[in-house]
This record gives structure tokens, C-alpha cells and sequence, in this order.
């Protein structure tokens, strides 16, 4: 069946979210898991992604462990410099289906404030026809409900929806609800399944 919408993933699908790497970067590997084993900060970011304000959560968590403060902190005020770079080929290819009146949704874990913050260097942010960001529904993926709020608000039938995202537990609850998927695992892939079904032609994918 032909998808009448695509759905897309934002980190590791259109930016690189890969905050160890930039951790290891900053303060060495050693010292990089040597935070991690101390502080889950995934676990902490995740209260952001479900609509909790950034800068309270994460300056809270700092003051909650003093040993790593300053540290702790980079993840609200060196943001910008974790969520890097753009997945180009990835952009490419939402513009190049938008520009063949193929709608383009984001489904999402993201916080109001990093989105908004996002945003301002990353302005294909804003181009979605339609957002289903967690930290504004207060739904994250996996859970079911966000699935059903995008489902019910575009009025798109999950049979026609083509789906991509970098981790295989939020495909695989796509997957059951009847929806098309693609495990993201770079970008030409997911230009050949585009070309596959039939949204783009090579040129376009390319």
C-alpha cells in the first residue's frame, strides 16, 4: 500500500544525538563513564521529554550531585553542542518529499525548551506539516498513547503511514498498530525504501 504520510524521527534520524560522544570529548573517556555510572542522565532527560521545563530539571540534578556539577550542567548550557550536526542527506529527503505534496510529520522525544532551542539553528524543525512532540503531548514513545495522538489527530490511516526511527522498540510499537516502519540505520538506506515505495525516484533520494 502506498504511504499518503511519512513520519519521522529527529534524533539519530535528522540531528546526531549522541551526548557520550560528546562527553568523551570534553572531560575523557574515563572521566565520561565514570559520570555515567554515577548520574543516568538519559533517565533525567527524559522527565524533559515529557514536558518538564530544561533548565529546572537539569541544574536540579546538578545540585543533587555536587561532584559533578559542573558537568551535569553542560548537558542545559552546552546543549547545542550535543545535539550536533544535522543529518543532511536525511533533510534532503524530507524536503524532497514535502516538494511532492507527500505530508511530513515528526513524532518525536523532545522537550519544549531543547525543540524550541533546536530550532533556532536547525530551521527544517519548523517545516513538519504536522509536530508530535512528547514534551508538548506528554506522551513519550514508546508508550502507545503518543502512536494514537498522532493517528487520531492527522486522520491518516496507520496502514498508509511509513515510519522511521533509529530504535527498534519505537518501530516495533509502530509495527503492531498496523503502520509501515523503517529501522533508521543511516540515511541512504532510508533513501532506498523511500524510492521503494515509490515517494521518491532516485534523483530526488539522492
Amino acid at each position: 500500500m502506498t504511504p499518503q504520510a511519512v513520519v519521522f524521527d529527529i534524533g539519530n534520524v535528522l540531528i546526531e544525538w549522541q551526548p557520550e560522544r560528546f562527553y568523551d570529548a570534553e572531560i575523557g573517556i574515563e572521566r565520561r563513564r565514570a559520570l555515567f555510572d554515577a548520574v543516568d542522565l538519559h533517565v533525567i532527560n527524559d522527565r524533559v521529554d515529557r514536558g518538564e521545563t530544561f533548565r529546572d530539571v537539569i541544574y536540579a540534578a546538578a545540585e543533587d550531585h555536587p561532584d559533578w556539577r559542573a558537568e551535569i550542567r553542560m548537558w542545559h548550557d552546552r546543549w547545542l553542542d550535543i545535539a550536533t550536526p544535522a543529518i543532511d542527506h536525511s533533510v534532503r529527503l524530507m524536503r524532497a518529499l514535502q516538494a511532492r505534496g507527500i505530508p511530513v510529520f515528526s513524532l518525536t522525544n523532545f522537550g519544549i525548551q531543547t525543540y524550541d532551542l533546536a530550532a533556532t539553528v536547525y530551521p527544517f524543525l519548523r517545516a513538519f506539516d504536522r509536530d508530535f512532540i512528547s514534551g508538548h503531548l506528554r506522551e513519550v514513545k514508546p508508550e502507545t498513547p503518543i502512536y494514537q495522538i498522532l493517528e487520531e489527530t492527522s486522520g491518516v490511516a496507520p496502514a498508509t503511514l511509513l515510519f522511521t526511527d533509529d530504535r527498534p522498540e519505537n518501530i516495533a510499537v509502530a509495527a503492531e498498530r498496523g503502520w509501515q516502519t523503517y529501522l533508521f540505520d543511516g540515511p541512504q538506506g532510508w533513501a532506498d525504501r523511500l524510492v521503494a515505495a515509490k515517494l521518491l525516484d532516485p534523483k530526488e533520494a539522492s
